[in-house]
């Protein structure tokens, strides 16, 4: 008897036991002594018991919960690097028991393993609802999901703990920052290095081939209104040309893991990646995406907004992974790289592994170009490798930081 006794000791919470044992002695006292008082007490701390085991069967254990996230006061799941989220979670705890205060862990998880961990209290009003609001810190690029919450909370007497869990679905992602590159001069009509062929992105001239509607721009010619689309809308529309091709670019980013000192300059070079992305959509310049991670993955040149967002996507989750030298990872995914085009190599190396990758993109018949990606946090005295890539006919460009890219390639800087 005495082992069962135990065993049962065991397996309930200390001070629920401790009532447990003081129910045992009423009911002695009842069935030996009886009387008003042993029955009245029976009758209290029975009360007491059923209270405490139903309050671990409803409540806390059967609780549910919708998540909600802002981003500015607004609905979102997609937010920049280095921005907050705004968690919104409403809590259901079924029941008509009372629950003084309710105490919520959740976490936050990363793609790459990282966590947070944020734990706050609220007071459940009477129909046993309640609302938590809670901001994140400045969140990196990437994935994130909300794991299983867990709820716990006490009885009124605060003799026991009772625990809960529901998950409240909660996935986002954090693209690159991004800047915004008003020029480069990769593509300038008069640079020495891109060739006389080239013209600048914004006065490329208009063929005769229409390319769309677009809203009416003050200035526009009268033969340029499309007067159909401005009688269905009610407002000026103008006719969209098609513009005279510029020639592909491939962005090439290397990923690979010991050419990084940090991963604050990876994060530099995955920016600078998609800031030209979004420079490429912005000119209508097919632009490509070349990723030597773990896999090597290629994006075929293109010009529209949904091709780019794919490869912003892919940036989301590349984690610079990349093995071996850059070339024979190259050679995986050329066939996809477009005759003539640009090679834009981003990495931080300044080797011989480099310079060899610039020369067979150069071989192939393809203008090599590279953006040296510089450590934040070290020192940049004494960079002479854009002046050497010069020397050698390539054009090149050092940036340690991501608001150092846009002089840089506009040719204020290097």
């Amino acid at each position: 008897m005495r082992r069962y006794l135990s065993a049962a000791a065991v397996r309930l919470p200390a001070k629920l036991a401790g009532i447990a044992a003081v129910w045992c002695v009423t009911l002695l006292y009842v069935l030996f002594q009886g009387g008003k008082t042993s029955f009245m007490l029976f009758t209290m701390v029975s009360v007491l018991m059923v209270y405490l085991l139903a309050g671990g069967f409803t409540g806390v254990r059967r609780a549910r919960g919708a998540r909600t996230l802002l981003t500015d006061g607004e609905k979102s799941d997609l937010l920049y690097a280095g921005g907050h989220l705004h968690v919104k979670l409403e809590i259901a705890l079924p029941g008509l028991l009372p629950i003084p205060f309710v105490v919520v862990r959740e976490m936050l998880k990363r793609h790459n393993g990282e966590s947070w961990i944020f734990e706050e209290s609220f007071v459940p009003n009477f129909k046993g609802q309640g609302e938590l609001r809670f901001q994140t810190p400045p969140l990196e690029r990437g994935r994130y999901s909300f794991s299983e919450t867990g709820i716990s909370s006490e009885d009124i007497f605060g003799l026991v703990e009772h625990k809960g869990s529901f998950l409240a679905q909660g996935q986002f992602r954090v693209l690159p920052r991004i800047v915004h590159i008003p020029r480069w001069v990769l593509y300038e009509r008069n640079s020495r290095i891109s060739g006389p062929q080239v013209s600048l992105a914004q006065s490329r001239r208009e063929t005769t081939q229409i390319n769309g509607v677009r809203d009416y721009v003050y200035g526009d010619r009268l033969s340029r209104i499309h007067w159909n689309a401005t009688a269905k809308t009610g407002a000026w529309k103008s006719k969209e040309f098609e513009h005279e091709s510029l020639p592909k670019t491939m962005l090439i980013l290397d990923g690979t893991a010991s050419a990084y000192a940090s991963s604050a300059q990876f994060e530099l070079a995955v920016s600078a990646a998609a800031s030209l992305l979004g420079f490429g959509v912005r000119e209508r310049i097919g632009i490509g995406l070349c990723c030597l991670d773990k896999n090597t993955k290629v994006f075929a040149p293109a010009e529209s907004a949904a091709e780019r967002q794919k490869m912003v996507q892919y940036l989301i989750d590349i984690n610079g992974e990349g093995r071996g030298p850059l070339v024979p990872r190259l050679e995986k995914g050329y066939r996809m790289f477009p005759k003539g085009a640009y090679f834009v190599l981003i990495s931080p190396q300044t080797d011989g592994n480099v310079l060899q990758t610039l020369q067979w993109a150069e071989s192939r018949g393809m203008t090599p170009c590279h953006i040296h990606v510089l450590n934040p946090a070290g020192s940049h005295r004494g960079n002479k490798w854009p002046s050497e890539l010069h020397s050698r006919g390539i054009m090149g460009h050092s940036v340690s930081s991501l608001r150092e890219l846009p002089a840089a390639l506009g040719g204020d800087g290097r």
